[in-house]
């Protein structure tokens, strides 16, 4: 059974940064793509970044390019989003996620079987 466990979240001042690390278990970890996802209180989950199984692919939202990195290790089985330069407008719950097929990229939800329970990340002002 797979195991997506994210951790890393917590208050920081605007402008600050954070470290997510998301681990998972019970999959071949180095032949799925991974997602980060974030939902904010009365808004739709959207993507945040997603990486290829390789690292040779990413993909960032538009609100956090420039500012967030995604990287992973597969000998660790985990992945990573940097968080710099936050802003209030970061806030909500961010949740990891693989990919429902092998060696398949996308950034959409629904093609990401396997979630974490997420970590609040919340940025004052």
């Amino acid at each position: 059974q797979v195991q997506v466990v994210e951790s890393g979240g917590g208050l920081v001042q605007a402008g600050g940064s954070l470290r997510l690390s998301c681990t998972a278990s019970g999959l071949a970890f180095e032949d799925y793509a991974m997602g980060w996802f974030r939902q904010a209180p009365g808004k739709e989950r959207e993507v945040v970044s997603c990486i290829n199984w390789g690292s040779s692919r990413t993909y960032y939202a538009n609100s956090v390019q420039g500012r967030f990195t995604i990287s992973r290790d597969n000998a660790k089985n985990t992945v990573y989003l940097q968080m710099n330069n936050l802003k209030p407008e970061d806030t909500a719950i961010y949740y990891c996620a693989r990919a429902r097929w092998r060696l398949v990229f996308t950034t959409a939800a629904e093609n990401f079987g396997d979630w974490g329970q997420g970590t609040q990340v919340t940025v004052s002002s």
